[in-house]
């Protein structure tokens, strides 16, 4: 009852700032005033976000500001605005952490923005108006990394102005918004597009499937309110894709109400966790559905188990194939991974699962969830490149297949900073460019953990059962990643 009606006062509670912007009439054109009116309402209730952070540092790029965050999500393709910091050593200080935008939601100083912006900030300031010297110091009521929302408060001593929140749930492709924010620390500014897309997924980048629009999004933006032609909030602007002009992504403002209520109640969000990698058959060589004994590539395959967790318990196993969760038909990793984080942790679900070519039922009872990174994807997370070593001596599978393995030592652990391995030993220390191993995106400091299904623990492992004539499924491990990719004797 608490949330429902937290969750009434967030959409129906807020009035307006004061403003009037002339009726849209379907089929007719635009009103030549409509976006100076809709900017006098907006812009008086959307604030400019800066953090600091007290630290030591020595020359490297400020932490996970918000274009770091964005090369997670996109991979590194994305330009950075800050300036290097001095290499010599440095006494601590506060420095500038990220530059963001939020919007006011109560006049008591309530303002949403995204949680990457205040994520590991010691000090979050926030500036009204553009121009004003004032800075209120805010402080975080909640945030959420999975769904990239944060609700601040701030204490201004007087009334604020507000938005409006619509609804996205109505929401078509073509109608016309306009974008708020602070586009690398430029100050209040407003860009005009439309809803390219709706219910976009991007891998397991965001639990709730965002708004694609046209309306150009920067960096400072994140954050900032998307309006549609009544001046209500449908949208929070979050992430961008540099490899193009004009596509940007924000989370639905339906979803949002219901986040930051339970953030107002409670600071956080618990969220179920099954234990799990997974990866997308889809996405594997045609040979490998026959190694794994499927007949259908709609659901999602268990690369890893975390020992321990829900999954484990309830007899889970790697290259175990979900089908259904809770009886509903699962389409991929990605549509799994969401699922499961949508579902309240103790509840006790139903799977089922595909095993050596047989359907199997089982009952988990979801965990909380303390790994972000349930997912792992075929295209496999960007890494640090690390040196090949070289082997002196013939090298069969550097002939067969392009690239070198060695058995783990202590020289090995420090070149491609490897941990916690166990008995697996077999690391790859070599890849040639154009072979086989590349194609397959291997790369120096793999680990492989099994070959054909049957592990290995050693390079003369890992030789014996490649250099047998046909195809073989190797399940690898990169960091704290596992997938599965194919190599032709």
């Amino acid at each position: 009852m608490k949330l429902l009606i937290s969750i009434l006062f967030l959409s129906s509670g807020f009035l307006a700032c004061a403003a009037d912007i002339p009726k849209v009439e379907p089929g007719k054109p635009l009103p030549s005033n409509l976006f100076v009116e809709l900017a006098k309402k907006v812009n008086p209730a959307v604030v400019n976000i800066s953090t600091k952070v007290t630290s030591n540092y020595s020359g490297q790029d400020m932490p996970q500001s918000m274009e770091e965050l964005l090369e997670q999500f996109f991979g590194r393709r994305f330009n950075r605005y800050q300036q290097r910091r001095p290499t010599r050593p440095q006494e601590p200080e506060a420095r500038p952490h990220s530059l963001g935008t939020g919007f006011i939601i109560s006049s008591d100083g309530m303002i949403i923005t995204n949680s990457h912006v205040v994520d590991k900030a010691d000090l979050i300031q926030v500036q009204l108006t553009e121009g004003d010297e004032k800075l209120y110091d805010a402080e975080v009521i909640g945030k959420d990394p999975t769904t990239d929302i944060a609700l601040i408060k701030i204490k201004a001593k007087k009334k604020l102005p507000i938005v409006k929140f619509g609804t996205s749930s109505d929401l078509q492709v073509g109608e016309w918004v306009a974008a708020f924010g602070n586009p690398f620390g430029h100050g209040h500014s407003m860009t005009k597009g439309i809803v390219s897309a709706i219910g976009r997924n991007l891998d397991d980048i965001n639990l709730l499937p965002f708004i694609q629009t046209d309306a150009s999004i920067n960096p400072g933006n994140s954050g900032g309110p998307l309006v549609n032609v009544k001046g209500e909030v449908i949208g929070v602007n979050t992430a961008i894709d540099a490899r193009a002009q004009g596509i940007g992504f924000a989370i639905p403002i339906d979803e949002v109400k219901t986040v930051v209520a339970q953030l107002k109640t409670g600071g956080s969000i618990e969220r179920g966790f099954l234990g799990v990698q997974l990866a997308d058959v889809s996405q594997i060589n045609n040979v490998l559905l026959d190694k794994l004994q499927l007949k259908t590539t709609k659901g999602a395959l268990i690369v890893n188990v975390v020992p321990g967790e829900a999954a484990e318990l309830s007899g889970l196993k790697e290259y175990d194939f979900i089908t259904k969760f809770n009886g509903k038909k699962v389409k991929n990793s990605s549509n799994l991974s969401r699922i499961i984080k949508q579902t309240p942790i103790n509840k006790k679900v139903s799977l089922e699962y595909i095993r050596n070519g047989k359907t199997k039922l089982t009952n988990v009872r979801l965990g909380t969830q303390n790994n972000e990174n349930t997912v792992a994807r075929n295209s496999n997370p960007d890494v640090n490149k690390r040196r090949a070593h070289k082997k002196p001596s013939k090298d069969e599978l550097l002939e067969t297949y392009g690239m070198s393995v060695s058995d783990l030592n202590k020289s090995l652990k420090k070149d491609f900073d490897i941990s916690n391995n166990g008995k697996h030993k077999a690391v790859i220390t070599r890849v040639v460019g154009y072979s086989q191993a590349a194609k397959q995106s291997l790369r120096p400091g793999d680990i492989i953990y099994e070959v054909n299904k049957s592990p290995v623990f050693s390079a003369s492992d890992v030789t014996k059962k490649l250099l047998k004539s046909g195809s073989h499924m190797l399940r690898v491990k990169r960091g704290t990643y596992f997938f599965l990719i194919q190599l032709q004797s």
